[in-house]
């Protein structure tokens, strides 16, 4: 059976009251040339609930396509910027613009039941490109800071496309902007959060003499999903504790088991260097005596904000070390590089460095990690309740990725989403990490 997605309406929706008209800056980070691109991901919803509608709406509004667009322009009130459009400026710096132009906004309507397609669990049995917002001709998805599309099934749920723009938000960001949304579409007369701008707090270090341009190789990596047991991420944990007398994450876990098998896979020299890159928050690092005043409610300055705010750590060991070692050796090393984070962001904040580490390099050597498990996604509610899935497409033919996410609801364990080794190291790849999958003894 051939399952579709048709698209009903589609349209720009603004802030459904007044907002500033201003061009505002950026962060440093923010203007980091590698964000300028497009974070896509998938919203599964099962409407495990039926949903109260409010006395000023009816029926049909309560809706989810109809839901979702209301809060969507209440929530752009707060989040105004995200209404606007990025602008370069004649010094050559992306700005954004808030005109109130708005967020493109689709709705659509599949043929079948989410059951019938798994709940899009892999493979999947949708295109994403069906279920991700198609813009008319005229917008360049480049210069919108949003965009959504709600696909509603005969079975009721529904599933959010979601595309941002890196440049405006981070990932807890984004979390915190579609959460507000969903408790808007609950009938909270304002989100639990209040967002803050305040990009003018973040650290702007002297930037050193601009070098040649970035390089973006064109690999052809393969994509692999695998999902690792709690009983075997556990059993590292018990090790690494029993050995080292302090607690690691299913994070370190995670990432510590896919560095492992990825370099073994690409089998390279025994003294070459390999290395994992991860983005670690650095809220709670800040300077707390520039908090914005009315703002901390006693958790700190970043609470509220919604901009870029990441440190990359970068951790690089020999192949030998990272292949040959014991799992809870790997674990180890990203560790310590976790707590050298404190220092190295204070020094970069002050500009002692000689390499900007925002400058990234994409090498097959190298891989880039993501934790999609802690930025809120698994916790949004439109009014149906959270997600039961939860597919982010974060991939580029430059840079070997894995992402760390959950299995769809019910299932536990920890989800591991790759791109990041080419056809000819993924079957080596695929038989490393089949001995931590859920399938597997522990």
């Amino acid at each position: 059976m051939g399952f579709t997605v048709t698209r009903r309406a589609q349209s720009l929706v603004g802030p459904s009251g007044a907002t500033p008209s201003e061009t505002l800056r950026l962060s440093i980070i923010d203007r980091v040339a590698g964000l300028r691109h497009l974070v896509r991901s998938l919203h599964v919803f099962a409407r495990s609930r039926d949903r109260t509608a409010t006395a000023t709406e009816s029926e049909s509004e309560s809706e989810p396509a109809r839901a979702i667009r209301g809060a969507l322009g209440e929530a752009l009130v707060r989040y105004y910027p995200f209404a606007g459009r990025f602008v370069e400026g004649a010094d050559g710096e992306v700005r954004v613009e808030c005109n109130g132009e708005g967020v493109f906004f689709t709705e659509a309507a599949g043929n079948c039941s989410l059951e019938e397609v798994r709940y899009l669990d892999h493979p999947m049995a949708i295109h994403q490109d069906q279920l991700l917002p198609d813009p008319t001709p005229e917008i360049d998805p480049i210069n919108l800071p949003l965009m959504l599309q709600v696909t509603e099934f005969t079975c009721g749920g529904f599933v959010v496309g979601l595309v941002s723009v890196h440049t405006i938000a981070d990932g807890l960001g984004a979390g915190q902007l579609v959460n507000a949304i969903g408790e808007l579409a609950r009938g909270l007369a304002r989100p639990t959060v209040e967002p803050i701008w305040a990009r003018e707090l973040i650290p702007s270090p002297p930037k050193l003499p601009p070098g040649p341009p970035p390089v973006f190789p064109t690999f052809k990596l393969q994509y692999y999903t695998t999902d690792l047991s709690p009983a075997h991420v556990n059993k590292v944990k018990a090790q690494y504790f029993e050995s080292v007398g302090q607690r690691c994450s299913t994070f370190d876990v995670a990432i510590a088991k896919a560095w492992q098998a990825r370099t073994r896979a690409i089998q390279l020299g025994p003294d070459e260097q390999v290395r994992v890159c991860f983005f670690a928050n650095t809220r709670h690092l800040l300077p707390k005596d520039r908090e914005p005043a009315g703002f901390g409610f006693g958790f700190g300055f970043g609470f509220g904000f919604y901009g870029n705010c990441f440190y990359p750590v970068t951790v690089t060991a020999t192949s030998r070390r990272v292949a040959m070692g014991e799992l809870i050796e790997v674990v180890r090393i990203i560790r310590e590089a976790k707590a050298r984070l404190p220092g190295q962001f204070a020094k970069w904040a002050v500009g002692d460095f000689e390499e900007d580490p925002y400058e990234l390099s994409f090498t097959y050597d190298s891989l880039f990690v993501s934790d999609w498990t802690r930025l809120g996604f698994l916790e949004v509610d439109y009014g149906w309740g959270p997600p039961v899935h939860v597919m982010p497409f974060a991939y580029y033919q430059f840079m070997a990725v894995a992402i760390i996410g959950a299995p769809p609801a019910p299932q536990k364990g920890t989800r591991l989403m790759t791109q990041c080794v080419e056809k000819d190291h993924l079957q080596a790849f695929q038989d490393e990490l089949k001995t931590f999958s859920s399938d597997a003894s522990a």
